[in-house]
């Protein structure tokens, strides 16, 4: 029999069996029961109680692969500690033909061994619900109390041996000043730098940043209020700011939460970044932006040598322009059978060249079983010598480490048929071209590099000989039935700039 084993920790009782410990008595069962081990699957942090496991998730659909037919668990409850789940998945398992069994805990595969296997199961989840009951419990208490709970402690604050929040005479005067300077004016990068400078640093004792002073200024601790869960105590613990004061600056902190708004109405993410090259210094295009001194608004693709100064003449192109023309020529590719054809082809060739070792490993098995072959058929025609038994003995021998090793190969590298990469491919023509989403899919999945010059650009796709040279002929062309003016000599970008990408 062939098995791969499935070993989880959890994040939620650091004293359980660790991954090591479930593999090695796992492997050790599968020793003693003369049965194959191919992998293993391991999730870490990830508690049985839900079922969004990455590991556990890719076991289960390599099950429909039926290269193996069993999973070894160290415990029924690395599996699942939910009895719905354990149902559903193991169903699933049976369907493909592979059964779960349990390194440590001895299970009959008759109606008893049933019955004791739904107990295990049920009481994995029983524990799970009772232990998570008695924790909220507690902390509930706790929270009733105003006691520290755990979890991130705020800056300003220390725990005395009853715990209870006490206040920190060292760092509390600095979180009072923080609040003001926030209200009087400056800005959250200023009050990081000051912060930093003062080596003021959250619990996890990391730097001070944007979004950690942030959380400081909307902490409901710092007026007093413990909230935990559902349970919120006013006045329960010491106050380090004024209502007002903090209400002040909640206010501040909303207005300029909605102050780059009209920015992002206008701003669009440049999808050709990366992808667009000079034509003239073969530096890279980058996506730049500006406000015109009429306030319109711009945005532009500009060599990066050319905004340096570093001596490229390259004049900037307008984003919409450039973006528009080539999506034109990628919908075109995208649409052409012939293209597409040849994309599948040179697909299927390339995964047959990057897996070497599967060919080889098949030749040898047909060679092998053909060798084997020929043996029983000279046994059955009288021909027997004493080194005919070992010989096909090491034959026999040969045949299942090959095997093995094909179904190794075929777990770990797995072929993506033709009609699923045909598919893949009919799928990008269904998607909406408006959306910036699925354009930026095609731009990163066809497109290798583009190389703009003053008269025309150069489209290398990510395919053999998928090269396109567009001319300024084709581009007036295109603007003529798209609207959009030929921009391949238009001037730099304003120069008052508003932001940038």
């Amino acid at each position: 029999m062939k098995a791969v084993i499935y070993a989880r920790y959890s994040s939620d009782n650091q004293r359980e069996e660790s991954i090591e410990g479930q593999i090695r008595e796992c492997k050790a069962y599968a020793e003693k029961q003369s049965i194959t081990v191919l992998s293993t699957y391991i999730d870490r942090a990830f508690s049985a109680k839900t079922d969004n496991r990455p590991e556990f998730q890719r076991m289960i659909k390599d099950s429909g692969k039926r290269l193996f037919d069993v999973i070894i668990v160290w415990k029924l409850d690395r599996f699942a500690r939910n009895r719905y789940d354990s149902a559903h998945y193991k169903a699933i398992l049976r369907k493909n033909g592979v059964k779960v069994v349990s390194a440590t805990e001895i299970i009959a595969a008759d109606s008893t061994g049933i019955l004791l296997e739904s107990l295990l199961e049920g009481y994995a989840e029983f524990y799970s619900a009772e232990l998570s009951e008695k924790v909220i419990r507690g902390m509930t208490e706790n929270a009733l109390k105003c006691k520290y709970n755990g979890g991130g402690l705020p800056v300003g604050y220390t725990i005395d041996s009853d715990q209870q929040f006490q206040i920190d005479p060292v760092t509390a005067p600095i979180v009072r000043d923080t609040f003001e300077k926030y209200h009087s004016g400056s800005t959250i990068v200023e009050i990081v730098r000051w912060l930093n400078e003062r080596g003021i640093k959250p619990q996890r004792g990391k730097a001070m940043g944007i979004d950690s002073v942030k959380r400081l200024l909307k902490n409901r601790r710092y007026i007093g209020e413990y909230k935990y869960r559902d349970t919120t105590v006013p006045n329960g613990i010491p106050a380090l700011v004024d209502i007002d004061l903090f209400n002040r600056v909640g206010e501040r902190l909303a207005k300029n939460k909605k102050a780059p708004a009209r920015y992002k109405a206008k701003a669009e993410m440049y999808l050709l970044s990366t992808k667009l090259h000079c034509g003239l210094c073969g530096a890279f295009m980058v996506g730049e932006s500006g406000t015109s001194k009429t306030g319109k608004f711009h945005q532009y693709y500009k060599c990066v040598n050319a905004k340096k100064h570093k001596g490229c003449k390259k004049k900037s192109v307008k984003k919409a322009w450039i973006e528009a023309l080539v999506m034109d020529e990628l919908v075109a590719m995208l649409f052409d059978d012939a293209i597409i054809d040849r994309i599948v082809d040179l697909v299927m060739e390339s995964q047959n060249q990057e897996n070497t070792a599967l060919p080889v490993l098949q030749t040898r098995l047909t060679e092998t079983t053909k060798a084997i072959e020929n043996i029983l058929n000279a046994i059955q025609q009288g021909i027997l010598t004493p080194s005919t038994k070992e010989r096909l003995e090491a034959l026999e021998q040969a045949k299942e480490e090959l095997e093995m090793d094909i179904l190794q190969e075929e777990l770990f590298r797995p072929f993506v048929s033709e009609a699923k990469i045909r598919f893949w491919l009919h799928k990008f023509r269904e998607g909406d071209l408006q959306d910036p989403e699925h354009r930026q899919r095609l731009v990163d999945s066809f497109i290798n590099v583009i190389y703009l010059f003053d008269d025309h650009f150069t489209i290398t796709f990510n395919y053999k000989e998928g090269a396109k040279t567009v001319s300024l002929a084709d581009v007036q062309a295109s603007a003529a039935t798209t609207a959009i003016r030929s921009d391949l000599c238009a001037v730099g970008a304003p120069i008052t700039k508003a932001f940038g990408p």
